[in-house]
């Protein structure tokens, strides 16, 4: 895959803290309830740690106490990448910023929450970061 922001793994490494990268760019995930975004409430945009590419509005934001940041929708679906992720014995679907390829987490359907999409997008912490609104 291309992306219009395309770094050499020297280039990430350098740019990004060993957790970041390890996070970003390669699909790991944050311990649950650590994360620096778990239970904000700040009004504002989250944008992804790598590139800045706005990703995510507070007000998709919302507790689904599954210890990492939830929302249920991206600012628009050309922000986000959807890739099939068949790890760990399980159909899931990963997220990524559509503009670096850093991986942010997964997003699940169906699980009940009482939001308009049904959807849950279960992100790190680490993926992100917050430019609260002025």
């Amino acid at each position: 895959m291309s992306y219009e922001i395309e770094k050499t793994e020297a280039e990430w490494r350098a740019q990004l803290s060993p957790e970041e990268y390890h996070v970003l760019r390669e699909a790991g995930t944050e311990r649950p309830f650590v994360g620096e975004y778990t239970d904000t409430k700040t009004v504002g945009v989250y944008s992804c740690r790598a590139c800045g590419a706005e990703l995510f509005s507070s007000e998709t934001k919302f507790d689904s106490h599954c210890g990492w940041p939830s929302y249920y929708a991206p600012l628009a679906e050309d922000r986000v990448q959807y890739i099939e992720d068949t790890t760990l014995g399980m159909r899931r679907v990963e997220v990524r910023c559509a503009r670096c390829g850093g991986h942010l987490g997964h997003v699940f359907d169906g699980e009940g929450y009482g939001t308009p999409t049904d959807q849950r997008y279960c992100i790190n912490s680490v993926s992100l970061t917050l430019k609260p609104a002025e």
